[in-house]
């Protein structure tokens, strides 16, 4: 019995950390719809739409959207022309109630495979904003 409640106590806490990082509906459509809309103007060389979804902290790094589009260009193929984009699981940072991770795969023109991990930041209107996004080459079995 006295194993019982530590137990039971911990499997509640564990469900109630996974319901604080689980991302609503509404937001993840909202978050994916971002995405989506910053590659389409990255596809069309869009500098300014590109730029308008970054977070005011990204925006005060560029300064300006032809300096944003250019280390797009240059740092972020997969991310600037994918031939593939899916969205993976979006989760809530434990204490950060206003900023997602969203993974979303994409494979480049090249057909190099890669996993976006974005960072996204509720702005005070209620928008999501692109905070950041960490990118990771899939290592190709084939080579190795």
């Amino acid at each position: 019995m006295g194993l019982l409640v530590p137990l039971v106590l911990l499997i509640f806490l564990e469900g109630y950390a996974q319901r604080l990082q689980d991302v609503p509906p509404q937001d993840r459509a909202a978050i994916q719809a971002i995405i989506s809309a910053q590659i389409e103007a990255f596809k069309k060389d869009d500098a300014v739409r590109a730029f308008s979804f970054a977070s005011p902290g990204i925006r005060q790094v560029f300064q300006t959207p032809e300096r944003f589009i250019e280390m797009v260009r240059t740092g972020y193929a997969q991310i600037y022309r994918p031939l593939r984009v899916e969205f993976g699981p979006a989760t809530r940072s434990l204490g950060a109630l206003q900023q997602v991770r969203q993974v979303v795969n994409l494979v480049g023109m090249d057909g190099r495979k890669a996993v976006a991990y974005y960072l996204m930041e509720r702005q005070p209107d209620g928008s999501w904003k692109i905070g950041g996004v960490q990118l990771e080459l899939v290592a190709d079995p084939g080579t190795t």
